[in-house]
């Protein structure tokens, strides 16, 4: 079942480079041997690993399939630019798309080279951003921003978005926040202004939300705020309308490398642009060429157009950046061949893709696992069993195993079943810590103190715990701000200038301000955010009111804001740990005295900023996949459930691939669109190639959707696999009678659902609302939009006391009034 590969075209090269320098291994000169040093860095990569990592000159494009080692060979390359190149690392700028992924580059790297990997920059989009920002807006005053900006995240923005909304006096309802939010984030990442959405406007609703737009922007800056998408605009709009900065970060950054260069947006790939484009022209001093620029990517795992993502900038990168070269990386490490032929036979069929097709000496491995279930709930009781007996067995633990599906509505079958059989799980991306109404009050002080103008952090707290200050002191407030053209926080430190405002109100309101002054004070002696943290968690009352509360809900409370401090406490901790054993680990070979090594780290290392400015940043770039933790030490884990948009990047012995019909996934919105449908491909790809050693597909004759049953075709992606790959355990084809007919009679069930005439007499009558009473009888196939498929097990009575026991598998059988029940005979 192995593919046959054919000759390597590296494979001449590979032979040669022991003992070339990289420089000569195209051309074949003689050169001397490698060090052992060099050597070392080599070591375990294939041919085409090792050309990505001594690469030299002009722009690469490494085509990293799924599993074949991409981290690997951007470390090692950090490392050969550092120790074989002597490369300054902080003339290094490495991007990822996570913290965590940019934590584990920054730890791999240090074990390769040790302390010098400290002065590089290896750090997400948003996060070399930030630096840039807080560094230069000093130079930018039209920009409008100070550098102690803030960062909204999705709830601060869809808070303040809707302020914007009720002002301008639109209808939440038909103008939802969130979809304006949305809207905005979109029009950010093609880089376009309000003005210039404005001027694009075709409809009056696009002039509506350009409007909101516009609001929305002009009370950022005055909150002195920001919101993600805003980090990179500004940063695009920063270094191309001043040269001179530009050419200053071209100067510092000589090698800059892109990690999943594929999820870039237009706004990411600008700023790619900006900083390593041949030609930048401006500046005062002479010009410098462009940096080395290596980006790292698979446009066959491009899946996040949603999100504004464009697959045509990997597929463009060599018209875009003249004279690229292009490596592919088709080893894969990870999974067996069967895997492997599964997700080659399912992407093929995109059209316009680099011709890719990866491949493994691992082994063909077991075969795919097939599954048709009845239902929804039917496909989770046989899931939850094949994972008990994988761990029963000893095949794999827990925390090995994950159950993918297309959407989030599809985890509650899933979960019931677990829960019902005991199943230790997880969701991924349920409310995160950092979303969670405590946490959220507590970082709303802390970013109110840190930015005086954040009028939504303001406002967020006052009140907060409960202090006597109503909507009409607030509204009192507001109003004054805006016909003193203050903020929000200005006006409280002027509430005794406010007419017509209670004198309770007044007090209450002049007590918040006297606290926060007195946490500012805290904030502006330099203490840090640790100290700050507890100050504010005791002074403001948030734990005293929660430690009061007889609601069991908010003891939890008490322990979530506990965690945030220690959260806080490591903050600092971190900030003053300097590692100077870093540089002197084995496998370096250095000899420096550790003393000297120390004086030139501290001195070559900027101070430590254990602030509350530096602390919120930090939490503000916590991405949605970092919230996924590792499993505790000697556990079996959880199994884990999420989204397949959730799972890039991850990896597991065990996956299950759920729902997969077409209407669900593919879904049902890419059936007629060829672009789109593609992404979907691309999101099936992903998910097959997230297995390690086995892979299970299932999919459901009848799913319950929008409180519906609805019988849907397989899903065409399991079309595509060879079914040679494919080991079924039960088919369509194995249940008597269903697979030609399930479509006809579920029509035929919903056609009875319509009205025929008037309701009157017994027997087989109707219900008020015009349903049909079914007529049932043992053996009969009937769905219920709760408890799934089922088969009648016996009946009785008749007409409006018509009963049946119906045995819902897993659901255990129930005994139903067929007058109420919504039961549709199939």
């Amino acid at each position: 079942m192995t593919e046959p590969t054919n000759a390597d075209p590296f494979a001449e090269f590979g032979r040669r480079l022991d003992c070339l320098e990289p420089g000569d291994a195209a051309t074949g000169g003689p050169a001397p041997c490698l060090d052992a040093r060099a050597q070392q860095l080599l070591e375990g990569l294939n041919p085409p690993q090792r050309e990505a990592v001594v690469h030299e000159g002009g722009p690469v494009l490494v085509v990293a399939g799924a599993g074949s080692g991409k981290t690997r060979v951007l470390t090692r390359r950090i490392g050969w630019l550092i120790e074989h190149r002597g490369v300054v690392p902080g003339s290094i700028l490495a991007i990822t798309f996570t913290n965590k992924a940019a934590a584990e580059m920054r730890s791999r790297v240090a074990s390769l080279v040790g302390r010098p990997a400290r002065a590089m920059w290896v750090s997400t989009f948003h996060s070399a951003c930030v630096r840039i920002l807080r560094s230069e807006l000093g130079q930018a005053p039209e920009i409008g921003l100070r550098r102690s900006f803030s960062i909204y995240d999705d709830t601060d923005t869809k808070r303040l978005m809707s302020m914007v909304l009720r002002d301008q006096n639109l209808d939440t309802k038909r103008f939802a926040p969130r979809a304006l939010v949305n809207w905005v984030s979109n029009a950010k990442n093609e880089l376009l202004t309000p003005a210039m959405t404005l001027e694009r406007a075709e409809s009056g609703n696009d002039q509506l939300h350009a409007a909101a737009y516009a609001e929305y922007q002009r009370r950022l800056v005055a909150a002195n705020a920001v919101d993600f998408d805003d980090l990179i605009m500004v940063t695009v709009t920063l270094l191309a309308s001043h040269p001179e900065i530009r050419e200053e970060y071209r100067r510092r950054f000589r090698h800059v490398l892109v990690d999943e260069y594929q999820d870039t947006n237009h706004a990411q790939y600008m700023l790619v642009r900006e900083l390593c484009a041949p030609a930048a022209g401006g500046g005062s001093g002479p010009q410098i060429g462009a940096p080395e620029l290596m980006v790292v990517g698979d446009s066959d795992q491009s899946i996040y157009a949603f999100r504004g993502a464009d697959v045509g900038n990997i597929l463009d990168f060599e018209k875009d950046f003249p004279g690229a070269r292009t490596i592919l990386l088709e080893q894969n490490y990870r999974s067996t061949q069967t895997i492997l032929s599964t997700a080659n036979a399912v992407i093929q069929h995109n059209s316009g893709r680099p011709a890719k097709r990866l491949w493994s000496d691992a082994g063909d491995g077991e075969a795919v696992i097939g599954y048709t279930a009845d239902s929804e709930h039917d496909e989770a009781r046989w899931v939850a069993e094949q994972i008990d007996a994988l761990h029963d067995q000893g095949k794999s633990d827990y925390r090995d195993i994950a159950v993918f599906y297309r959407t989030n509505a599809q985890s509650r079958a899933l979960e019931e079943v677990f829960i019902r059989l005991g199943l230790p799980y997880r969701v991924v991306g349920g409310v995160r810590f950092y979303e969670r109404r405590e946490i959220r009050d507590a970082l709303g002080y802390l970013r109110a103190l840190a930015n005086p103008a954040d009028d939504v952090s303001v406002r967020r707290v006052l009140n907060v715990p409960k202090r006597g200050i109503g909507a009409r002191a607030e509204a009192a407030l507001e109003l004054f701000a805006a016909s003193e053209q203050i903020t929000f926080g200005q006006a409280i430190e002027r509430v005794e200038e406010i007419p017509g405002l209670a004198t309770r109100s007044r007090n209450q309101v002049a007590s918040f301000g006297a606290l926060m002054a007195g946490l500012r004070g805290l904030v502006e002696s330099g203490a840090p955010a640790d100290d700050v943290l507890a100050a504010v968690l005791k002074d403001s009352g948030l734990v005293d009111e929660l430690k009061a509360s007889t609601d069991p809900q908010d003891e939890t409370r008490v322990e979530n804001l506990v965690e945030l401090l220690a959260v806080a406490q490591e903050f600092v901790a971190q900030a003053h740990t300097l590692d100077l054993d870093a540089g002197l680990r084995a496998d370096t070979g250095s000899n420096a005295d550790p003393g000297e090594l120390a004086d030139e780290l501290v001195g070559a290392m900027p101070e430590a900023d254990d602030s509350l400015g530096a602390f919120l940043e930090r939490i503000a770039l916590v991405a949605d996949s970092d919230q996924i933790p590792d499993a505790e030490p000697g556990s079996s884990g959880v199994v884990t459930l999420m989204t397949l948009h959730t799972a890039k990047g991850l990896e597991f012995d065990t996956v299950f691939l759920t729902g997969m019909e077409d209407g669900v996934f593919p879904h049902a919105r890419a059936l007629a669109e060829t672009g789109e449908l593609a992404e979907e491909r691309r999101l099936a790809y992903v998910g097959v190639t997230r297995a390690r050693r086995r892979l299970f597909v299932t999919r459901a004759l009848v799913r319950s959707m929008w409180g519906k049953p609805q019988a849907n075709p397989p899903s065409r992606f399991l079309e595509e696999i060879p079914q040679e790959l494919i080991d079924w355990r039960r088919t369509a084809g194995r249940i008597a009678g269903w697979q030609t007919t399930a479509s006809a009679r579920l029509a035929d069930s919903r056609r009875s659902l319509e009205p025929s005439g008037p309701v009157f007499g017994t027997g087989r009558g109707q219900v008020p609302g015009g349903r049909t009473i079914p007529s049932l009888d043992a053996g009969d196939r009937v769905m219920h939009p709760s408890f799934g498929l089922g088969t009648v097990v016996s009946t009785k009575g008749s007409g409006d006391s018509a009963q049946a026991d119906v045995d819902f598998g897993s659901g255990g059988i129930k005994r139903l009034a067929l007058r109420f029940a919504p039961l549709e005979k199939l």
